[in-house]
């Protein structure tokens, strides 16, 4: 027996021997008279809840050391800039408070208002504005970073 002859017994045989069974007719499912509506997908929470955007800004910054507005959060940032300043500040300190503007789209454009600076993502450090990821980087590789850090998270 060739091998041609053995698939053949061991495949089945499509459209050989008896049709098949016809499925027997789905009923048709009725409908409610009244329509339901859909739960809406809930909006990311903000941090800020209801305060007025300039204030929480303000007061965010300024209670705490080193400051990071960013898309996403240093376990998941969602893009490369804002992982590369989550990156550097976490090599000085771990008392690195974050923002997620992808959450808070008001926040996101209030902290562009706040600093005059187009780009996200914005770094505060000792309650001033630094910059974003390329001047980080700088201060990062001319090693003055470090002391920014250490003098706004000392002990008062």
């Amino acid at each position: 027996m060739g091998l041609i002859d053995r698939l053949k017994r061991r495949l089945p045989i499509v459209g050989v021997g008896a049709p098949p069974t016809p499925a027997p007719a789905a009923r048709p499912v009725p409908r409610p008279a009244t329509r339901r509506e859909e739960p809406e997908e809930a909006a990311p929470v903000s941090a800020r809840g209801n305060a007025p955007v300039d204030s929480w800004i303000a007061e965010t910054v300024k209670s705490h050391p080193v400051v990071l507005f960013m898309k996403g959060t240093p376990i998941q940032p969602q893009c490369g800039f804002s992982a590369t300043a989550a990156g550097i500040l976490l090599e000085y300190t771990r008392d690195l408070h974050t923002v997620d503007v992808i959450a808070d789209p008001e926040v996101r454009e209030g902290v562009k208002q706040h600093t005059s600076w187009p780009t996200i993502p914005q770094v505060f450090v000792g309650g001033e504005f630094v910059g974003g990821a390329d001047i980080l980087r700088q201060l990062h590789e001319q090693g003055e970073l470090k002391a920014m850090i250490a003098k706004a998270t000392a002990p008062a």
